[in-house]
């Protein structure tokens, strides 16, 4: 049982709460640690460096207006910036679950803010009227969702889905020479080249980089200086244009003061957009990893078009088995973030009136996602892609014997007879050129020609 003297009485507008001796944070924090214990989940740390952010530029603008002196805004600024730079991280303890306009965290930030500040300027800073100036949890969590948003794109999601496009097209040009059945439905299909297989994936990952490069103008329209339902009472009249020149710069990405207020309150139809996007991605993640596990499978039974390297034991009962665990990996952390679009856009209905209501959770899901996505993409390249060997001889081997090589004869002979010498072949087992010379009058010439397996990954 604590004593008495590990507590310290803080107040709010609720009157007196006990809080631990050593917190940085105050009494809002403290209720919001008591009332809300649902969830092992936290604020991640990318939310709370965004809210850090905030608080510096809201402080510089402030003071540059008028409205905060500048002794105090200094302090707010240092105290902001070492929870920016990581410091401090065992201080923002509430759960995910929360009120819903995450008026816990923002005060939670601002208190830890005002203590820190406190300390250092040897006078009081107070949490609302000094480090929440001009600002309301209403227009602060919208905000810090769309600036960890951008700034985990930025420096987190794009270059690694960009590496792992690269990797892949590497690989592909490696490889453009090497020829494979390929298949539809997972039954034997017309040849393609291991380079053309991987350049699909290539592909996908190229859009799936645009539809994240498209999303960025509304992405960077911010709801700071709204405050409380969307007309701006208690900040500024210029307040949130000067905010999104001063977070562009502290940044480097261009902020802009989102147009409509009201609108950037009470939705979060951007999030929700971008999530949608997240969704695709983790959707051709999932393809590709797949892919791979389908191509690496057996190594006796199984395709075993390629290798992926071994990592690691694959039995706790069989001793020399090795499996896929890269992709599996892969495709688990996909699944998940399908999951929290799902999650993210049930909140997103929650704008109700002036506010969103979900704003923790869509704000965790969403940096989960782009998180984990990310380390995705980096395992997925380094761990798998970049290291696989290619079976050249179990490729070639049912090359020989694909009766659907037929196909290149369709329009000399007719679909129908080329069924016909499908058929046959696959009955007796025998490549498709020498029941093709039996069954038609097509020279051995023109027929090698024809059913050349490279010719055929680039008809004329």
């Amino acid at each position: 049982m604590k004593r008495e003297s590990e507590y310290r009485i803080e107040h709010d507008s609720m009157g007196e709460v006990r809080v631990p001796t050593a917190a940085l944070w105050g009494a809002q924090t403290q209720r919001a640690a008591d009332n809300f214990a649902l969830s092992e989940l936290r604020m991640p740390h990318a939310l709370i460096r965004a809210l850090a952010i905030i608080k510096i530029c809201a402080a510089r603008v402030n003071a540059r207006l008028g409205e905060l002196d500048a002794k105090l805004a200094d302090a707010i600024e240092v105290a902001a910036a070492e929870i920016e730079h990581g410091q401090h991280a065992g201080e923002f303890p509430l759960d995910v679950f929360q009120t819903g306009s995450g008026t816990s965290t923002n005060m939670n930030v601002n208190e830890v803010i005002a203590h820190l500040a406190t300390r250092s300027l040897g006078s009081p800073v107070h949490p609302n009227d000094h480090v929440n100036r001009g600002q309301s949890s209403n227009d602060v969590m919208p905000t810090a969702i769309h600036v960890s948003a951008a700034l985990a794109l930025r420096d987190q999601l794009q270059p690694a889905v960009r590496a792992l496009r690269m990797q892949i097209e590497r690989r592909a040009h490696e490889l453009h020479d090497v020829v494979k059945t390929g298949r539809t439905h997972l039954m034997d299909a017309m040849p393609v080249t291991l380079g053309q297989e991987l350049g699909a994936w290539a592909a996908q990952l190229q859009a799936s980089d645009e539809r994240m490069v498209e999303i960025w103008p509304r992405l960077c329209r911010l709801a700071q200086g709204g405050t409380a339902v969307g007309t701006g009472i208690n900040a500024h009249a210029q307040f949130a244009e000067t905010f999104a020149k001063e977070i562009s710069a502290y940044t480097g990405i261009a902020f802009e003061s989102a147009p409509n207020k009201f609108a950037a309150l009470a939705c979060q139809d951007t999030a929700v957009e971008l999530s949608g996007q997240l969704r695709v991605l983790a959707v051709s993640l999932t393809k590709i990893a797949n892919d791979l596990r389908w191509m690496n499978s057996g190594p006796l039974t199984g395709l075993a078009e390629i290798s992926l390297p071994a990592l690691q034991p694959g039995s706790s009962i069989m001793p020399g088995k090795v499996n896929p665990v890269i992709p599996e990996a892969v495709v688990m952390a996909c699944a998940q973030a399908i999951g929290n679009d799902t999650s993210i856009m049930l909140a997103g209905q929650s704008g109700n009136f002036q506010l969103n209501v979900m704003l923790p959770v869509i704000a965790y899901n969403l940096l989960q996602n782009i998180d984990l996505l990310a380390h995705a993409c980096g395992h997925l390249g380094e761990k798998a892609i970049a290291g696989f060997s290619v079976n050249r001889e179990r490729l070639a081997a049912p090359l020989r014997l694909n009766p659907i090589l037929v196909t290149a004869l369709n329009a000399r002979i007719g679909y129908e007879r080329a069924a016909a010498i499908a058929k046959r072949a696959y009955h007796d087992q025998r490549p498709i050129r020498d029941v093709a010379a039996e069954m038609t009058d097509l020279s051995i010439d023109e027929l090698d020609r024809l059913l050349d397996p490279r010719r055929l990954t680039a008809p004329e």
